[in-house]
């Protein structure tokens, strides 16, 4: 960490605790919502609610990560969001928790992680040097998994059970503090020739021709969007599968937060080993491998649907899932001009998370339909697609033995 410097050690303590409550709110809003209805529709519109902001809000999101000082916007998005959770722990504290004010709990927070993830991504490059953003956002993810999982997970299935008002007390106070920490980061995070004063609109367009222009970013940018609007509707009828008298491998609530602990440990080890494996395989191929060997590995619990199989499977998703969102970060944080950076993020996460709504309301719908094997095989069968997809986009870029392949940084250059 010595290396990575003083404003560093700042962010990612901030991380650490943002993705705490995050964890915690993730699990801990499904959960609650379980006890209120066993419809699969309604159980996922407390997914759709918490990734809509992505859609609406993320190509402005990073319009205004280009213009203003990063770090304040991440400072006032994690105050804001905490001062909302507060006021909803109070409104459950008074016996006032219904679904409608959980999905709208949910929904607010969403919009308020829009702007501090945008913008903690763009801030990242202007922290670090250039040569160790791969091991910064290893870091940053290794410290992101075990909030969000790790700890965030079982505390939330615990919270769930005895008292149910701290599912969003807890991410209150932890908010709150997170963006009190990142007052401690030195300096400005303000570009030092940001984009001219023009219509919003203007910046927007000009980060969409880039990403549209860019050959690798556009394949990936597509490939996320699709594994996402499918992992989106397999997770969020998940929780029906697994938890309940009724499901089918009939976890409590405490069991399935740790499912998701089980991913953090394997999420810490891939986000420490992204870089190592990347160097020995070559950075498309481990990407692509991690894609596929997670998409295959959603059909364990579904054909084998018990305990025993199902937090083995999570530590493997938590390995091959990090290790590539590493790779992918560092990728975009190489390839995009820096003062493009929050645009064309916003641009590419738009893409990638805007279907993440749309995938989570239509799984329920599906399952509402045809049941939850059918939702849950056929999200398998659509990342399935998506790694084919991408593979089929930029292997033809590839030659020579494993260690030599380029980056796709190296790639960029010749698009």
């Amino acid at each position: 960490m010595a290396r990575l410097g003083r404003s560093f050690a700042f962010l990612w303590s901030s991380t650490g605790l943002s993705n705490l409550a995050d964890g915690i709110l993730k699990i801990g809003a499904p959960l609650l919502a379980v006890t209120m209805t066993r419809s699969p529709t309604l159980v996922s519109l407390v997914g759709a609610a918490a990734t809509l902001p992505w859609l609406v809000l993320a190509l402005h999101a990073g319009a205004i990560a280009d213009r203003a000082d990063r770090r304040r916007v991440m400072v006032r998005a994690n105050l804001v969001r905490a001062a909302l959770l507060a006021c909803v722990t109070a409104l459950a504290a008074l016996g006032l928790l219904n679904l409608w004010l959980l999905l709208a709990a949910v929904l607010l927070a969403g919009v308020c992680e829009v702007f501090a993830d945008l913008s903690a991504q763009s801030v990242l490059p202007m922290t670090v040097p250039g040569g160790e953003l791969t091991r910064a956002n290893g870091r940053v993810s290794t410290a992101q998994m075990i909030g969000n999982d790790f700890v965030g997970a079982p505390v939330a299935g615990l919270l769930v059970v005895a008292l149910p008002a701290a599912v969003f007390g807890a991410p209150a106070v932890l908010y709150g503090a997170a963006g009190l920490l990142l007052l401690g980061m030195r300096g400005t995070y303000r570009l030092p020739d940001p984009p001219a004063r023009r219509p919003m609109r203007a910046d927007i367009a000009e980060a969409l021709r880039y990403l549209w222009g860019h050959r690798i970013l556009r394949s990936l940018a597509i490939t996320a969007g699709l594994l996402n609007l499918a992992n989106a509707g397999y997770f969020a009828v998940f929780v029906l599968w697994a938890v309940g008298d009724g499901s089918r491998i009939g976890l409590e609530p405490g069991e399935y937060g740790l499912m998701t602990t089980a991913f953090a440990v394997g999420a810490v080890f891939g986000s420490l080993l992204a870089d190592r494996a990347a160097a020995v395989f070559g950075e498309l191929r481990t990407l692509v491998g991690n894609w596929l060997t997670t998409s295959v590995l959603l059909l364990v619990p579904v054909v084998v649907p018990s305990p025993w199989t199902l937090y083995p499977t999570a530590v493997l998703w938590g390995v091959v899932g990090a290790a590539g969102n590493v790779l992918v970060i560092s990728a975009r944080q190489r390839l995009i001009p820096a003062g493009l950076l929050g645009r064309v993020n916003s641009a590419y996460r738009l893409i990638g998370m805007g279907g993440m709504p749309l995938g989570a309301a239509l799984g329920g719908v599906v399952a509402e339909l045809a049941g939850l094997t059918a939702a849950l095989v056929g999200a398998t069968g659509v990342c399935l697609v998506a790694v084919g997809l991408v593979w089929r986009a930029l292997s033809d870029q590839f030659s020579g033995p494993l260690t030599s392949e380029p980056t796709l940084s190296d790639i960029s250059r010749s698009r």
